[in-house]
C-alpha cells in the first residue's frame, strides 16, 4: 500500500471517528423548564392526587381507642391499622398484602399503562408541587429561563428565596407526616418544637425531609429515569391493546408550521405544527412523538398542550390521546385479552382471601414451647408432669382475662396458672404444668391441646398444640 493510500485511509478513520457520537445514559439532560398548562388530565390529576394527599397528612391525627388510627410502633412491634392490630406472627399477612399490590400494578399497566406514575405515584405527586412553587414564585416557562440567565440581584433574590421556602416547608412537613406513622404525631410536634424530641425521631424527620427537597426539587426525571424500576420491566407488561399516550403519527406527519387560516393538506402537512408544547410541558423532557419510551409516564401534560393547540388552529383534538398501539394502526382495540383476564382473576382472588383471612383473624396468639430439660417428665406422686411455657400475645383493643384449659384423650389437669389481667399489646410469657394419672398413659407420646379463652368474650379463643412425654412401659 502506497504513502498516499495509508494517508487516505486514515483520514478516512479520523473523519469516521468524528462522526461517531458517545452518550452517557445516565448524563443528566440539563435543567427541564416546564411550561404551564391546564386541560383534563390536569384536573383528573387534581381531583385523585388531593384526596390521597390529604390522606397521607391527616390519618397521623385521626385516634382510634386513644391510639393513632395509623401506628407503626417499631419498640414494640405492634403495627395498628384503625380498629386492628397486628404482630410479627401477622408477617404473612405483609407479604400477601404486597404480592396483592404487585398483582394490582401489573393489571393496572397492562390495561392503562402507567397511570400510576403519571397521576398517584408520590414521586410525581410532590414533584408537581415543587413546579407549582416555582410557577407562583417565578413564572411560567420563559420567565424562569430569563430569571436563570440574570446575574443576582434584590428581585431574584426574593424569588428564589420565596420557592426554596415554600420547598423546605413542604419538606418539612412531609417528614414531619411520615414519621408520624412512626411515632405519635402530636408527641412528636411538641418535642420537635421545645427540641426535646428523641435525636432518632428528630433524625428521621431531618432525613426524608432533605429526600423530598432533593427528589422533588432538583432530582425529579433522573428517578423516573434511572432509580425506579417499574420503568425498567414496563416494557414487557405492555402490548398492543395497551392504553397508553401515543402520538397519532398517521395524522400528524409531516410536521411543519403553518397559520391558522392556511391550507396545510396542499402543501403537504398533516395536523402537527411542530410546536414543540408537548415536548415544553413533558416533566421528563422527552419527544412523545419519537414513540413509546420507557421515561413517560403517562402523565397526560402533552395530551392537553396538544389539544389546547389543536383548539387554537381549529383542528379536532386527539393529535396526541390516550390511545393503544392497535389502534393507531388498524383501528381496533382488544380490551378482553388473556393475559388481562388472567391478572384480573387473580388479584380478585387473592383479595377475596386476604379479606376473609384478615375478617377471621383472631386476635390473640399463643405459643406454647415444652421443657426440653434432663428429665423430660416428672413423676409426682401417682401423676406424670410435664412443664411448658406459654406465651399470650393479646392483640385486641381490649385489656383481657384468659382461662386456660388443657384438652387430650385423658384426664389431664393444669397446674401453675392463675388469671392475669394482659393489656393491649402485652406478651405474657409464664411456665405452666400439665399432669395425667400414670395409669392413664398407653403411649409414650401424646398430643395435647390448650385451649385459650377470654373470659369477658368467649368468642375470642385460640388452640395450641404441644406434645405430652411420658415414661415406657
Amino acid at each position: 500500500m502506497s504513502d498516499q493510500e495509508l494517508k487516505d485511509q486514515r483520514k478516512d478513520s479520523e473523519q469516521q471517528q468524528e462522526k461517531i457520537r458517545y452518550v452517557d445514559v445516565y448524563e443528566s439532560s440539563g435543567r427541564i423548564y416546564t411550561r404551564k398548562i391546564t386541560g383534563f388530565f390536569q384536573k383528573l390529576r387534581r381531583y385523585t392526587g388531593l384526596p390521597l394527599l390529604a390522606g397521607f397528612l391527616l390519618m397521623p391525627w385521626f385516634v382510634i381507642d386513644d391510639r393513632p388510627a395509623m401506628l407503626f410502633d417499631l419498640s414494640t412491634r405492634q403495627f395498628h391499622i384503625l380498629w386492628l392490630t397486628f404482630g410479627p406472627q401477622d408477617a404473612m399477612l405483609l407479604s400477601w398484602l404486597l404480592i396483592i399490590a404487585a398483582f394490582s400494578l401489573f393489571t393496572v399497566t397492562v390495561l392503562v399503562g402507567r397511570v400510576w406514575c403519571g397521576f398517584t405515584c408520590p414521586q410525581t405527586v410532590w414533584t408537581m408541587m415543587f413546579i407549582w412553587a416555582e410557577h407562583f414564585f417565578e413564572g411560567d416557562r420563559n420567565k424562569r429561563i430569563k430569571l436563570d440567565q440574570q446575574p443576582m440581584n434584590p428581585r431574584k433574590f426574593a424569588r428564589k428565596f420565596g420557592k426554596h421556602s415554600m420547598w423546605v416547608t413542604i419538606s418539612l412537613i412531609t417528614g414531619v407526616t411520615f414519621i408520624g406513622y412512626f411515632t405519635p404525631v402530636r408527641e412528636l410536634i411538641a418535642g420537635l418544637a421545645t427540641f426535646s424530641a428523641e435525636p432518632i425521631s428528630a433524625f428521621w424527620v431531618l432525613f426524608f425531609a432533605g429526600a423530598t427537597y432533593l427528589n422533588a426539587g432538583y432530582m425529579r426525571e433522573q428517578v423516573c429515569k434511572y432509580m425506579c424500576p417499574y420503568a425498567r420491566f414496563q416494557s414487557v407488561m405492555y402490548d398492543q391493546d395497551t392504553l397508553t399516550v401515543f402520538y397519532d403519527y398517521k395524522r400528524g406527519e409531516s410536521r411543519g408550521p403553518r397559520k391558522p387560516d392556511e391550507d396545510a393538506k396542499a402543501k403537504g402537512l398533516g395536523d402537527c405544527i411542530d410546536c414543540s408544547w408537548c415536548v415544553q410541558v413533558c416533566p421528563v423532557d422527552i419527544d412523545i412523538r419519537d414513540g413509546v419510551q420507557l421515561e413517560c409516564i403517562d402523565c397526560g401534560l402533552c395530551v392537553d398542550a396538544c389539544n389546547s393547540v389543536m383548539d387554537k388552529m381549529g383542528y379536532d383534538r386527539g393529535l396526541i390521546r390516550f390511545t393503544t398501539e392497535d389502534a393507531i394502526k388498524n383501528g381496533t382495540t382488544h380490551v378482553f385479552r388473556p393475559r388481562l383476564i388472567g391478572y384480573a382473576v387473580a388479584v380478585l382472588l387473592m383479595i377475596a382471601v386476604f379479606a376473609y383471612t384478615v375478617s377471621n383473624r383472631v386476635p390473640i396468639k399463643v405459643d406454647v414451647l415444652r421443657d426440653r430439660g434432663a428429665n423430660m417428665y416428672r413423676v409426682v406422686g401417682d401423676d406424670i408432669q410435664n412443664v411448658y411455657t406459654l406465651k399470650i400475645l393479646n392483640l385486641d383493643p381490649a385489656d383481657q382475662v384468659y382461662r386456660i384449659e388443657v384438652r387430650g384423650e385423658h384426664h389431664f389437669s393444669l397446674g401453675g396458672y392463675r388469671p392475669t389481667v394482659i393489656e393491649q399489646g402485652e406478651l405474657l410469657s409464664f411456665p405452666v404444668r400439665v399432669s395425667v394419672p400414670r395409669g392413664e398413659l398407653t403411649t409414650t407420646k401424646t398430643t395435647i391441646e390448650f385451649y385459650v379463652e377470654s373470659e369477658d368474650n368467649p368468642e375470642l379463643n385460640t388452640t395450641a398444640t404441644a406434645s405430652f412425654i411420658g415414661p415406657t412401659h
